[in-house]
């Protein structure tokens, strides 16, 4: 997987190719799963927001050891006709941002769990779990974006 060519049709390896593709379709995912919120559908939710989260998380740990194992950013970066100033300062920008989107859906999730469990969705606070979702929603797909948008810089331009 580390080592294999990407199937869609740059010099990517198969790790980036699944991980690209994966999360230009996160925001998908995650508005399905929300909907189920909004259709009051809240196990539906609960359990699509479990399967998401736990599959993100397990792809973000691939592809950061795939891509350790492979020489890392600035050995990508070479090949690339992008500027390489710009693409440092688009992937710190890009890693602030993931990390502290995931960091909140971690924080979304885990808070919601306990509070469920403690109060039962009949005196679940939905306010705020809908305020703070839509702000990890927004900040998720950002992330989502600009990690395409870095794969097109590396392996398209």
């Amino acid at each position: 997987m580390f080592s294999q060519a990407g199937f869609l049709g740059t010099e990517a390896l198969l790790f980036l190719d699944i991980a690209t593709v994966y999360f230009a379709l996160l925001p998908i995912f995650l508005g399905i799963s929300i909907s189920y919120a909004i259709k009051k559908q809240y196990k539906k939710h609960f359990i699509s927001q479990s399967i998401i989260l736990a599959f993100t998380l397990i792809l973000v740990i691939i592809f950061e050891i795939g891509v350790r194992l492979s020489g890392g950013f600035m050995e990508y970066a070479k090949s690339s006709s992008v500027s390489y100033d710009f693409l440092v300062i688009f992937l710190i920008v890009h890693i602030i941002i993931a990390i502290g989107s995931v960091g909140g859906w971690l924080y979304l999730y885990i808070s919601a769990f306990k509070e469920y469990r403690k109060n039962g969705l009949a005196n679940f606070s939905m306010k705020n779990h809908k305020k703070i979702g839509k702000s990890i929603f927004a900040t998720l797909t950002l992330s989502s974006i600009m990690g395409v948008m870095i794969y097109i810089f590396l392996f398209v331009l």
